[in-house]
């Protein structure tokens, strides 16, 4: 997704569209906002939202509790923002090399932004964030249309094929 959004100028980012989020900026945002909560989380925490109601945007970023990570002005620069979604990933593969099977079966205790307890199956919440990324990187590829970039495939066979060492011969 990045490779393609790296290809557009700030103009395109930043231009209102109609869909979940007011731009192709603010729904990549929120993509990685969402992982990263939700990898607080299966790590123990819950960040915080100062705001009611609050969701993964760019508007209750700055007020969430515990924060370390990059102020909403620093991940406006796509490459920045980039960077922080690698991080997250890194993150997120050292705690799933730690996973055992029965923790993916226990519950996780956690808190939604708003303070509301829930405890779900890890495997669930693992599994929505999936679909929910999913969802939103769909959406960015509709608004990348719509600025003139190319869309992004998502389907996951191209995904597994891109995963498989090159094995053709000449």
């Amino acid at each position: 997704m990045f490779a393609e959004l790296e290809r557009l100028d700030a103009t395109q980012l930043a231009t209102r569209r109609e869909s979940s989020f007011p731009s192709i900026w603010e729904s990549a945002f929120h993509i990685v906002a969402a992982e990263w909560i939700w990898l607080k989380r299966w790590q123990g925490q819950s960040p915080r939202a100062s705001v009611a109601s609050p969701n993964a945007s760019a508007a209750v970023w700055d007020g969430l509790m515990p924060s370390d990570a990059p102020r909403s002005e620093e991940l406006r620069e796509l490459a920045v923002l980039h960077k922080f979604s690698d991080d997250i990933e890194h993150q997120r593969q050292d705690f799933l090399c730690r996973l055992t099977d029965e923790a993916l079966q226990c519950n996780l205790q956690f808190s939604d932004m708003a303070g509301a307890a829930y405890s779900e199956p890890l495997v669930q919440v693992m599994q929505h964030l999936v679909n929910h990324g999913s969802y939103h990187r769909g959406q960015v590829t509709t608004l990348l249309r719509q600025a003139g970039g190319q869309p992004v495939a998502l389907d996951m066979i191209v995904f597994f094929r891109e995963q498989k060492p090159n094995t053709t011969t000449g």
